[in-house]
């Protein structure tokens, strides 16, 4: 198996977690853990696994002129994208979530062509919108909406902030990649990540009561450690060293399936007609955003 595929493989495997996420965070907010405590929990949680694992990886060392560029992906990736997200988790509903959360890849291909003149081929361009709308057929017209949701609108709003910090955070993050192991990385990400969500919220996982937690909320926060945030990073991170950061997005649009299918193993869904068509439409979606081109032929006299 080449590097490509396994690249492909990782990125999958990053967004079935994401689409899990959705649901089970949302089980244990905020009731148990209110949303910035929770991401106290992930980024100090996820720091002390990426410090442990680094030490089975290269010993580098960060160059100073990188260091300003490492901060700022954590102020993208690590913090801003995830404190919108999961306060909009909390004010709004998981399948909002998993429709906003598709915005991400739209906005990775303008930032990419943008920023880093990244050429956007008919095909890439193609999958996206075969994806986009798959996500939204899927979303809108397969799912149950949730009852506990506060203030939809603001919740809303936060899910567009997370998709374009995340969106900056995988541009951004491309050049590290290329230059230091995934694990060098996200030890110092997270470790900063750690310093800049502190004053946001300690008071919110001071207020957490250990000893009241059920057993479900114990296994909810273990999955979003390591899971959402340990795995899910690591993952993005190699797949982004043999894929664009718009190809990386683009999976973003088989959230919303696997939460589906997620719901339909619990019970709570049914596949229809609609669904199955809208399936094909993400996978195909996928496909053509994550193919590699062919090479132009030669043309024969």
């Amino acid at each position: 198996m080449n590097k490509r595929t396994l690249a492909i493989l990782a990125a999958f495997g990053a967004t079935a977690i994401y689409g899990l996420n959705h649901t089970i965070a949302k089980g244990v907010m905020p009731n148990y853990v209110q949303p910035f405590g929770f991401i106290m929990l992930r980024v100090s949680g996820a720091a002390l696994l990426f410090w442990v694992f680094s030490f089975f990886g290269p010993k580098e060392k960060i160059e100073k002129r990188d260091w300003g560029r490492l901060f700022i992906c954590s102020i993208f990736g690590m913090a801003t994208n995830m404190l919108a997200f999961f306060k909009g988790l909390e004010l709004s509903t998981p399948i909002n979530s998993a429709v906003l959360v598709t915005m991400t890849p739209i906005i990775v291909v303008v930032l990419s062509a943008l920023l880093i003149k990244e050429k956007i081929t008919w095909q890439k361009a193609c999958g996206i919108l075969l994806g986009f709308i798959g996500a939204v057929l899927l979303i809108l017209l397969g799912s149950e909406v949730r009852q506990d949701a506060p203030n939809i609108p603001l919740g809303n709003i936060l899910f567009i902030v997370n998709a374009f910090s995340y969106g900056v955070y995988l541009i951004l993050i491309k050049k590290l990649i290329e230059k230091y192991h995934p694990f060098t990385l996200m030890k110092w990400l997270f470790t900063i990540a750690i310093i800049i969500n502190l004053p946001i919220t300690y008071h919110e996982l001071m207020a957490i009561e250990w000893s009241n937690l059920p057993k479900d909320a114990y296994l909810a926060i273990a999955f979003v450690i390591v899971g959402t945030t340990f795995l899910t990073y690591l993952f993005n991170a190699f797949a982004l060293t043999q894929l664009k950061a718009s190809t990386v997005s683009a999976f973003t649009y088989m959230q919303p399936l696997i939460g589906i299918l997620f719901a339909m193993l619990m019970g709570k869904d049914q596949l229809s007609l609609t669904k199955g068509f809208a399936a094909l439409l993400v996978f195909a979606g996928v496909y053509l955003a994550s193919r590699k081109p062919s090479p132009p032929k030669l043309k024969t006299k």
